[in-house]
């Protein structure tokens, strides 16, 4: 009787593949759906600040995605959530103003108090941005933020906060041009997934690699 012999050499680079293209579909399926769970989030618990994440300014007028968040945050600022609104995002070389300083103009143009405002207008993306609030944020004694963005921006955004060291929840936007059409949707679920997992990996901003600076 011919003695059984086990799977050949081939047969075992087959499975080993199979296992890495399996793990790493689950690893950026699982990605995906956190992305589009954390999006779906609107968490209104008291906070020490408010931080909004910057986008596009023209001139000192937010675009229209930058006022949908403003636009919220004022929201969460009237409810009760948090005292200050930290407006994030610094400025392009030939701008007049940061995103932080646009923000807070529209803010207290808005009915917030101008004290009850903190521009820190440092940082072209959003790991860098995140950094500068952190500073901030620790010298004024404050730890935990409530985060306005996009939806589909959220959980990186959290991600990145809560790795520099801050108790940070989402409230994001559920309005504006950005949520308005499902093929909008998934395409920003897409380049966020990867943007995260590309941050997980090296703790490096991915916002120019990815195109997912949202403005």
């Amino acid at each position: 009787m011919k003695a059984r012999t086990g799977p050949s050499t081939a047969n075992w680079v087959r499975r080993i593949v199979f296992g890495a293209v399996l793990v790493l579909v689950v690893v950026i399926a699982g990605t995906a759906f956190r992305v589009w769970q954390v999006a779906r989030d609107n968490d209104r618990t008291p906070a020490d600040a408010i931080v909004v994440l910057g986008a596009a300014q023209y001139n000192g007028k937010p675009s229209e995605i930058f006022t949908a968040r403003l636009e919220k945050a004022r929201q969460l600022y009237a409810g009760g959530v948090a005292k200050t609104i930290v407006t994030a995002g610094g400025k392009k070389a030939a701008d007049n103003f940061t995103e932080a300083q646009a923000g807070a103009r529209w803010l207290t143009k808005h009915g917030v108090p101008e004290a009850a405002t903190l521009p820190v207008g440092e940082g072209n993306d959003t790991l860098r941005s995140l950094r500068a609030v952190a500073d901030q944020v620790k010298a004024h004694g404050w730890r935990s933020v409530v985060l306005v963005s996009d939806p589909w921006h959220s959980y990186r955004a959290r991600t990145m906060a809560q790795d520099l060291g801050l108790d940070a929840w989402a409230a994001p936007t559920h309005s504006g041009p950005v949520v308005q059409e499902r093929s909008t949707q998934a395409r920003y679920i897409f380049r966020e997934t990867g943007a995260l997992l590309f941050y997980e990996l090296t703790k490096s901003p991915a916002d120019d690699l990815f195109g997912t600076s949202m403005s």
